[in-house]
């Protein structure tokens, strides 16, 4: 091949990619301002049944993490109005006392609890699971909430960088770490992950470090979800991922400012964002569909239409192997 044809393939190629970019960008922002808005609940919630969401689940431990605020707070306010022995956790300890102290007073629930975690940081992770486990209860539900959009690149205190260690590595240790817990409360026990909308514009990559991949890192929870899933199916336990249409929570106010300017007033509460997390701690397993992705208490698609993401989620068993490395955990 001569000089002049590899350029025009260069070429090509780069116009493709630019054209599969704007596409899956334009497609997102459409079917996420038809679906995703505050508008798109509330359409939604005409099929919505409200019997699902009146189940008691007293007795029954549930961990979440980033509960201080956003749909975390939301999450464990629910969880532990319906009687649920909730786990909070919380990078910030002022934060999450606050946040503990009201969520008690207004559920009435005394069965609420702090545990203070930084998730980007793997030996953090590891220690408050080797705290909790000696606890030796069996968990029902884990809620895989935490995560950020950091526009700068951070590098934690152990190499990593700051997205990739909440979003991904983070959520890998702590539910590997819990499996054992997870087990002794099957057949109910449930594991539910917190993607997001914009997972759409992304393939799964296995260069989830480099530039800015919160796209990619929320992907990732997706593929991850159904690798679970597919290897603990005879175990009890239940993996579904979900995301929360666009809500209104200081995470996207402090990340996307002027995102969330723009469509003032049409973003989802936090409450209505997290509605689909409560719905699915609450359902019989036999309702749903391990490894399946959500979205208002329904299935979603986890890839739009032309995209050219659907393949992608082959690279998961490298990215596994990646993560066990990086983690320690065999």
């Amino acid at each position: 091949m001569g000089t002049l044809q590899i350029r025009l393939h260069i070429s090509l190629a780069s116009l493709a990619m630019f054209l599969l970019k704007a596409w899956r960008s334009t497609a997102f922002g459409v079917y996420g301002y038809l679906n995703f808005t505050k508008p798109g609940f509330a359409e939604h919630a005409k099929k919505f049944k409200s019997e699902e969401m009146e189940a008691r689940i007293e007795g029954k431990n549930c961990i979440v993490t980033g509960a201080n605020s956003g749909l975390g707070y939301a999450t464990a306010e629910g969880l532990a109005s319906r009687g649920a022995n909730v786990y909070m956790i919380c990078r910030n300890k002022e934060r999450g006392e606050a946040a503990l102290s009201l969520i008690k007073s207004t559920t009435g629930n005394p069965n609420v609890h702090l545990e203070v975690c930084d998730l980007s940081s793997v030996n953090e992770i590891k220690s408050f699971a080797s705290r909790f486990s000696s606890k030796d209860l069996p968990l029902h539900v884990l809620v895989n909430n935490a995560g950020l959009l950091e526009h700068k690149r951070i590098t934690t205190p152990e190499g990593l960088e700051l997205n990739f260690a909440v979003n991904v590595l983070g959520t890998f240790a702590m539910t590997e770490l819990m499996l054992p817990l997870l087990e002794k409360a099957a057949p109910d026990a449930r594991v539910i992950t917190v993607s997001s909308g914009g997972m759409y514009t992304s393939p799964l990559t296995t260069d989830l470090e480099g530039g800015e991949q919160y796209a990619g890192t929320k992907r990732v929870r997706v593929a991850l979800t159904e690798k679970w899933a597919e290897v603990h199916k005879e175990r009890g336990i239940g993996f579904y991922s979900m995301h929360p249409g666009w809500a209104e929570t200081p995470g996207v106010a402090k990340s996307l400012p002027g995102f969330s300017k723009s469509l003032s007033g049409k973003l989802r509460t936090k409450e209505e964002g997290a509605d689909t997390i409560i719905w699915l701690a609450l359902q019989p397993k036999d309702k749903l569909a391990s490894g399946a992705f959500y979205f208002d208490r329904a299935q979603a698609p986890k890839h739009l239409m032309f995209a050219a993401t659907g393949g992608s989620h082959t690279h998961i068993d490298s990215i596994v192997g990646k993560l066990r490395s990086l983690s320690g955990l065999a």
